[in-house]
């Protein structure tokens, strides 16, 4: 596999994953700072300064940023997450020192220009809004919350409408300034590119950027608790979330092996229970999900009032059943063969792939090679499966969200803990 990498001498680093039959290119910046890195009056800044970045710069406006990818025929977008805020751009092949140079350009070089900020700011009011009518994320957000209260972990991307339209401009900047630091910063691309010609294009872009000290964010402390949304919605939504392995930790392979027994498809336990056997709902899922120090492991579903309690039933007791009886051998193998396919078909996808070598360089320090990671899932026994599946269920009380009708809230909370309080024996 053709993946390279440089730093250069301010610490960038530039990452690239050679895909010869492509004729485009996947490219961007990923910045090792998001959500997570704001202090308590900055909470949505980044969120903020990822919409500002295309806004005008001083060579380029906002449309002319827009036009001149699009004239080319590629694509621009960014995306801000707990942990990162990434500028990323598909292009051809010979658009490919375009692409860099306008991430570079609004990366490096947004005006904030305060009439453009007001118009963002009202934008993404109607985003906070749109997310408030949809019960998942609110359940999401909600979680969260639960698992890592009064913590930047804790708390939704987005920001609040009060705290996004505190910012001024030299909020943007003096953030910016504190928290992009080349050291902090990964240039990947993944498609047809040729990595001598890419470290060419970072040194003109990025390497006259000076170090600096890199911000480090506080630990997370999982609490747990449950968390309960009165808003108005069709179906009831519940969320259960247990404290998980870390992105850095050797047992997220387990986790994501256990996620999808338990929810990760058709053939899962939850679905074939749930939905199939009784028909308590049509979607129900699970999920592993890291960060850097923590994670979360959790299941989300939608039902009436009157089936929740029973839906919940199922789901504890399925994961009980993980952490108290065998899994057989079939069940093992589907369930790494699908995380398998997963990380062997991203290689299908210049998208995919980049973000993947990114996110993996701010985590690792450098990318993972695939045959190693699938390595690793084989090496995944039944025996920890069911170790994993009962630590998680003992370690702590549950991160519980419930959004929309509810018949008896007390006794769905008293449900779940119910089942965590009681001592789960693993069959001999």
């Amino acid at each position: 596999m053709s993946i390279e990498k440089t730093a250069l001498v301010n610490g960038l680093r530039v990452v690239s994953h050679a895909m010869p039959h492509l004729e485009s290119a996947s490219l961007g910046v990923w910045v090792g700072a998001g959500a997570r890195s704001e202090a308590a009056g900055q909470h949505g800044i980044s969120h903020l300064l990822e919409h500002m970045a295309f806004k005008g710069t001083a060579r380029r406006s906002a449309r002319e940023i827009a036009e001149e990818i699009e004239s080319v025929g590629g694509d621009l977008n960014a995306a801000t997450s707990l942990e990162t805020t990434a500028y990323y751009a598909r292009v051809l092949k010979a658009d490919i020192p375009l692409g860099v140079d306008i991430i570079a350009d609004i990366v490096r070089d947004p005006k904030f220009d305060d009439g453009e900020l007001a118009r963002e700011q009202d934008v993404i009011l109607q985003e906070i809004a749109a997310a408030g009518d949809s019960p998942d994320d609110v359940a999401y957000d909600l979680v969260q919350e639960a698992a890592f209260p009064d913590q930047p972990v804790g708390r939704p991307i987005l920001g609040t409408p009060q705290s996004v339209c505190s910012f001024t401009s030299d909020d943007l900047t003096a953030y910016m300034n504190s928290h992009y630091a080349p050291g902090a910063m990964v240039l990947a691309a993944a498609g047809a590119v040729d990595h001598e010609k890419l470290v060419k294009l970072a040194e003109a872009a990025f390497g006259d950027m000076v170090a600096s000290a890199l911000h480090v964010c506080e630990p997370a402390k999982y609490v747990g608790g449950f968390a309960r949304s009165g808003k108005t919605f069709e179906q009831s939504h519940i969320v259960v979330s247990f404290q998980g392995p870390s992105y850095r930790d050797e047992a997220m392979y387990t986790g994501q092996i256990l996620s999808s027994m338990l929810g990760g498809g058709m053939s899962s336990r939850l679905f074939q229970e749930a939905r199939e056997t009784r028909g308590l709902c049509y979607s129900i899922y699970s999920y592993c999900w890291g960060l850097t120090d923590t994670g979360l492991f959790g299941i989300h579903a939608a039902t009436g009032a009157e089936q929740m309690l029973e839906l919940a039933g199922v789901i504890m007791a399925e994961l009980e059943k993980l952490a108290s009886e065998p899994v057989s051998d079939e069940e093992l193998a589907r369930a790494k063969a699908q995380l398998k396919s997963g990380l062997l078909m991203s290689l299908e996808s210049s998208g995919a792939r980049v973000e993947q070598v990114a996110r993996q360089t701010l985590a690792f320090g450098a990318p993972r090679d695939i045959d190693e990671l699938v390595e690793k899932v084989e090496a995944v026994s039944k025996e920890t499966v069911r170790t994993l599946a009962g630590d998680i269920i003992l370690s702590a009380i549950p991160s519980v969200s419930a959004v929309g009708p509810l018949q008896d809230e007390a006794a769905l909370e008293a449900l779940i803990h119910g089942h965590i309080s009681r001592p789960v024996r693993a069959a001999e």
